[in-house]
């Protein structure tokens, strides 16, 4: 198994409990700075218009990192901050999200803009917008909790440790200091490392984009911006994607924008942010109180891009042995329970993926849909 990200975690710890014997490696270490899964925070929620297989998986999901961060004693792993969804009134990516909860028996609150601006009077909305409300669904605290995947991967008996690697070859992969590893099968879950391994497979099929991410700090005894009072919050008002999360363990509002940066080296990527003059026209248009804020922290990380937006979980198309598991897209983070449960079973079965996670669907062509 190599990369020892949310994918790659949770991918592990599925073989390990499915009877097989698992190494598990990661060039920069479990929840690195470098990777897709580094990071703070990540929001978990149910809304994903008609793409009502994403809503299954993330309900699915919840339960199983719930559970895990019961087995590893660390429930704060996960915050129930609920998660609103503002849009224009009749807005249809809205509407078809309303269906597809509804059908998959999902809690939520539909809120006309009257109740959104008396529940949540931090954010300042369009006089038109509606919102939709997910009680139980929340944030992710994204580093540590890949963290503990792995912790409980190793306590089951999975064997971890820090190494680079080049591309397999037959039943064997060598690391960059010379070691080498003979395995039955390969499971490649290495995020935007995966078109540097497997250029000609793969290449531009998965882009890594820089995407950045800002913190800002409330005024001194302002709870407005923390839970319970704040949620975490996607605004489909902006066409840059816009989202905030609460201010969590007291780090700070956090804003960031779900529009793809453009495409970097994950390894050579300078990690200084330039994007704060953005982040702060956003928070005077729609948190007019933290138009002063002080930046606390900021961070540069970066998505794993597929063409559609849908996850990369096939074989490799010469090597029956080389199984490939990523294409996060930006949202896969909270999905990991179920891409480790779902690619192991493919494994285990030697069966054959679902036509949408199929690498022969992935063009260099972007035509997103998932969202």
């Amino acid at each position: 198994m190599i990369g020892a990200g949310a994918f790659g975690a949770w991918c592990a710890l599925h073989l390990r409990r499915a009877g097989r014997s698992v190494m598990l490696l990661d060039a920069y270490g479990a929840g690195n700075n470098r990777s897709s899964s580094g990071g703070e925070s990540r929001i978990i929620r149910m809304g994903y218009g008609a793409e009502e297989i994403y809503t299954r998986w993330a309900m699915r999901s919840l339960t199983m990192w719930l559970d895990l961060f019961q087995q590893v004693g660390d429930p704060c792993l996960f915050h129930r901050t609920g998660l609103l969804w503002t849009a224009p009134r009749n807005d249809g990516h809205a509407a078809r999200t309303r269906e597809t909860l509804l059908r998959c028996g999902v809690e939520f609150e539909e809120l006309a803009a009257g109740e959104l601006a008396r529940q949540f009077p931090q954010i300042t909305l369009p006089p038109d917008n509606e919102g939709i409300f997910e009680p139980n669904s929340g944030v992710l605290m994204a580093r540590r909790a890949v963290q503990a995947v792995v912790r409980q991967a190793v306590a089951d008996g999975v064997d971890y440790f820090r190494a680079a690697v080049q591309p397999p070859a037959g039943n064997e992969i060598k690391t960059t200091t010379g070691e080498s590893i003979r395995a039955e099968t390969f499971v490649l879950a290495c995020g935007s490392w995966l078109p540097k391994l497997f250029p000609e497979v793969i290449g531009d099929r998965i882009r890594a984009t820089r995407q950045e991410v800002f913190f800002f700090g409330a005024p001194a005894g302002d709870n407005r911006f923390a839970p319970p009072s704040m949620p975490a919050w996607i605004d489909f008002c902006d066409v840059r994607g816009a989202y905030a999360l609460p201010d969590l363990e007291n780090r700070g509002l956090k804003v960031a924008f779900d529009e793809r940066g453009r495409q970097v080296d994950p390894d050579l990527e300078n990690r200084q942010v330039e994007g704060l003059e953005m982040a702060r026209a956003f928070l005077a248009e729609r948190f007019p109180a933290l138009v002063r804020a002080p930046l606390v922290e900021a961070r540069v990380c970066q998505y794993e891009v597929t063409s559609s937006g849908d996850f990369l979980i096939d074989r490799h198309p010469e090597h029956a042995n080389i199984w490939f598991a990523g294409g996060g897209s930006g949202h896969g983070f909270k999905h990991a329970p179920m891409v480790g449960e779902y690619a192991a079973a493919a494994i285990d079965r030697g069966s054959t993926p679902d036509a949408r996670f199929a690498l022969a669907t992935k063009s260099v062509l972007e035509s997103r849909t998932v969202y």
